[in-house]
């Protein structure tokens, strides 16, 4: 595997993408386990699908969804809540030099995906698409 330069835009986009891997595995794991003390966290199974990072490394945006889009807004305002809970899980997990302040969104890719899928499945765009 070739090694980057992290002053190369091919190593920064390297770099953002591991270290944005990195925090989602932490994430998830912090989830997945239970370790924050809130109930609609530990009540909904949450998945963290990606984490964007700024290209300094002190800002991450992180996309979740709940199991079957279950009660969204609830879950977002809980991870919003226990925010500096997850900073702190995290800045000590990835040995970096600023802790990355993290902000939660919801994903909303599944969502559009659906609907696109339903527009196509329409019968008047069906006919105009190929069979296959």
């Amino acid at each position: 595997m070739a090694k980057y330069n992290d002053t190369s835009p091919e190593g920064r986009s390297v770099r953002l993408l591991r270290v944005g891997e990195q925090i989602r595995h932490i994430l998830s794991e912090l989830l997945m386990r239970g370790e924050v003390h809130d109930d609609v966290l530990t009540s909904h199974s949450v998945s963290v699908t990606e984490v964007r990072m700024s290209p300094d490394l002190r800002h991450a945006t992180v996309f979740i969804k709940p199991l079957l889009g279950a009660n969204e807004a609830d879950v977002l305002k809980a991870l919003k809540t226990n925010t500096a809970f997850f900073q702190k899980e995290v800045a000590k997990r990835v040995k970096m030099k600023y802790a990355a302040r993290l902000k939660f969104l919801v994903d909303e890719s599944f969502d559009e995906a659906q609907h696109i899928e339903k527009l196509l499945r329409h019968p008047k765009v069906a006919q105009d698409l190929p069979e296959e």
